[in-house]
């Protein structure tokens, strides 16, 4: 049985258009309509992602059992980018000896990933030393 709107005097009957109007906005009440791009005939391609906007920040290196005057060590956010393989990385900082590094390409891909690498640095006067960089 048909109860009349709150619009709709009590005792007056409604037209069919209006029941058809009430009846639709009732089953569209509890219905999600989404439309895509691809409904309307474009292709069916994905989209390419846009680059990530930020460039990575340079990442310090901590060096472990370093020495009163200290190694030092950085990769800049654009040696990040540039993704290319450092083959000779110079951590002598304020030391009085050198030690040197080598980053891969993969290395510098874990670091735009923002995900920490660790290495050994060559062996020079007798000792190493075992560098972690990790990008925040």
């Amino acid at each position: 049985m048909f109860t009349a709107s709150p619009s709709t005097p009590p005792d007056s009957a409604i037209s069919r258009r209006e029941f058809t109007l009430e009846a639709v906005m009732a089953i569209l009440a509890g219905c999600v309509i989404t439309i895509t791009d691809t409904a309307c005939g474009s292709s069916s391609t994905t989209p390419t992602p846009v680059a990530n906007a930020v460039p990575p920040a340079d990442v310090a290196g901590v060096i472990a059992a370093n020495h009163a005057t200290p190694h030092a060590v950085t990769i800049t956010g654009a040696q990040i980018s540039a993704g290319t393989a450092i083959a000779t990385m110079n951590i002598q900082g304020q030391s009085t000896h050198n030690h040197t590094l080598s980053i891969t390409a993969a290395h510098l891909t874990s670091l735009k990933n923002k995900q920490a690498i660790s290495m050994d640095s060559t062996n020079d006067s007798g000792h190493q030393h075992t560098v972690t960089f990790t990008p925040v």
